[in-house]
């Protein structure tokens, strides 16, 4: 079976235990298949050396059980503290098929590796603080530390923490399906890295994905530049951020870049100026997508450039500037796709100006706001993800905190703005782009400048040929 790349929410993942069941299996059955799937990485990590598993009362602590008893089998050193007594009838089999030491929670137990199987991803209420302090005094006590399907004390739906302090983990387990806290912050920055187990999910049409390596071809033996894509890009005052999109939407495949600019000065050679008008230049039939934001400015001339590219029907991208002055006049009669790619502040300058609340969870504005607007969302930031005025969701994995430097944001929307142009359809081009910003960030040095971020794009692209 093919790696799954949905993500579930709470209720969503429910269902889908739901259906296996109504097809054959048993909590206790795919319980066994979770927990021995998790054990496998546990034995990774600790092979012979001690491992101490946490068990709640619920049916994450089943799940600890069972992970117990896989690591004994091998031959390996595992005892459970049992924080809780088990509750559910799957959680009570696993415990009385476990035939290891069970300790209370009073002793101090040490070890190498600590398994956390307190609370699972239905955990809604605050963690209680003796709960918390018996999480932190483990996790202190032994050198590496796994969390199973999410670190107890996480809201799994939103990312959220549901205590004061929660400790990083080495190494996330997560079962049957993605939750979107292994996406969102500040979630996501305890997980460490991330397993999938497979316990036969089967896919769900309305679930959200995480946003995965790209599958790209090379040009056509008899592309031009044409055929990979004209990206117009609608500069203004501050030509810098302008340049360095233009740059970024290059090295992402377009096969040529063209920024309109009413100011002339110095652009690299292998960038076309143009400083004829906005109206008529966006007239040629060529101009497979337009970008308008990066150094655009805010002043009357501003809105007026703003104006004129959306009145062209050519799919677009819109950041920075431009997302501060969008209307919902610029969008009453427009057609053509828009991909819009806001920060958290820019976000909330769309939800004032189209009547949005900025409430609920990051997917949740992100949504409403696509709806609103009829615009495919790149809410970007520490966490990013991808909103469909269709409901389509998206998340993109953890990426490098190096990004937090000015420019790389232009860099994004030039991406976008390429992978726009050669054709792709706009979520996937928004998808792509994000996928491809990050991986760059990746494989730049540390401290890396929005110069250094887009000359490391076409080894991103590289690696998706």
């Amino acid at each position: 079976m093919p790696e799954s790349h949905q993500i579930l929410s709470v209720a969503q993942m429910r269902t889908a235990e739901e259906a296996l069941i109504a097809r054959g299996s048993s909590v206790e059955a795919l319980m066994d298949v979770a927990g021995r799937g998790a054990a496998d990485w546990v034995w990774r990590v600790a092979a012979r050396h001690r491992v101490t598993v946490l068990c709640g009362p619920g049916n994450n602590g089943g799940d600890g059980y069972v992970i117990a008893q896989a690591i004994r089998e091998r031959g390996g050193d595992a005892v459970v503290v049992a924080a809780y007594p088990p509750q559910t009838p799957a959680a009570r089999n696993a415990r009385n098929f476990y035939s290891g030491e069970v300790l209370a929670r009073s002793v101090e137990a040490r070890g190498e590796v600590f398994v956390d199987c307190l609370f699972g991803s239905g955990l809604t209420r605050p963690l209680q603080l003796d709960d918390e302090a018996l999480i932190a005094q483990l996790a202190a006590a032994h050198h590496h530390r796994i969390a199973v399907d999410v670190p107890s004390g996480v809201q799994s739906d939103t990312g959220m923490l549901l205590a004061g302090h929660l400790c990083r983990f080495d190494l996330t387990v997560a079962l049957g399906a993605w939750k979107f806290a292994h996406f969102l912050r500040p979630a996501a920055g305890l997980m460490g890295a991330l397993h999938l187990i497979d316990i036969g999910v089967e896919p769900i049409e309305s679930a959200a994905q995480a946003i995965v390596r790209p599958s790209l071809k090379r040009p056509a033996p008899d592309a031009h530049k044409y055929t990979r894509g004209l990206v117009a890009l609608v500069a203004g005052a501050m030509p810098g951020a302008a340049v360095l999109a233009a740059t970024a939407a290059q090295r992402a495949g377009a096969g040529y870049v063209r920024i309109f600019s009413e100011h002339t000065g110095q652009v690299p050679s292998d960038l076309v100026l143009s400083t004829d008008p906005l109206g008529e230049a966006l007239e040629d039939g060529r101009i497979a997508a337009v970008l308008v934001g990066p150094g655009l400015g805010r002043d009357a001339d501003a809105r007026e450039r703003l104006a004129v590219a959306l009145a062209a029907e050519i799919p677009a991208v819109i950041d920075a500037d431009a997302l501060v002055l969008l209307s919902p006049r610029n969008l009453s009669e427009r057609t053509a796709p828009i991909i819009a790619t806001p920060h958290e502040g820019e976000l909330l300058a769309l939800e004032r100006a189209f009547e949005c609340e900025a409430t609920g969870s990051k997917a949740e504005r992100a949504l409403a706001i696509a709806q609103a607007t009829g615009m495919i969302i790149v809410s970007k930031g520490p966490d990013t993800l991808v909103a469909a005025p269709d409901g389509r969701l998206a998340c993109a994995g953890v990426a490098s905190s190096w990004l937090s430097t000015a420019g790389t944001g232009d860099v994004l929307a030039g991406v976008i703005a390429s992978r726009l142009a050669n054709g792709r359809e706009p979520f996937e081009s928004a998808c792509e782009g994000v996928w491809l910003h990050a991986e760059a960030a990746r494989l730049s040095p540390p401290a890396f400048t929005a110069g250094e971020l887009a000359r490391a794009i076409p080894q991103a692209l590289g690696a998706c040929l």
